[in-house]
């Protein structure tokens, strides 16, 4: 498994529902290759800057190249550290 870590940043809205466990996956432009294993660092982000609330989350699952999906694009399944 990978173990690069990836520093993100996350609207409050959707950093909630991460934070709640109501939301378990990212849609992410690819530029990072994200692999399996990787850690995320969810750092909540508004207009102001960085709130200095972050959530720890290892990627379980990938998903690419689905019909519909922009190849660009990946959706992370993850779950919190």
């Amino acid at each position: 498994m990978c173990s690069n870590t990836h520093e993100l940043k996350i609207r409050p809205d959707y950093f909630n529902a991460v934070f709640e466990g109501r939301k378990k996956f990212e849609l992410r432009r690819n530029d990072r290759n994200f692999k399996i294993g990787d850690l995320l660092v969810l750092r909540e982000w508004t207009e102001s800057g960085y709130t200095g609330r972050n959530i720890n989350c290892r990627v379980d699952y990938i998903l690419e190249g689905y019909e519909g999906l922009d190849p660009d694009y990946v959706i992370l399944s993850m779950t919190i550290l």
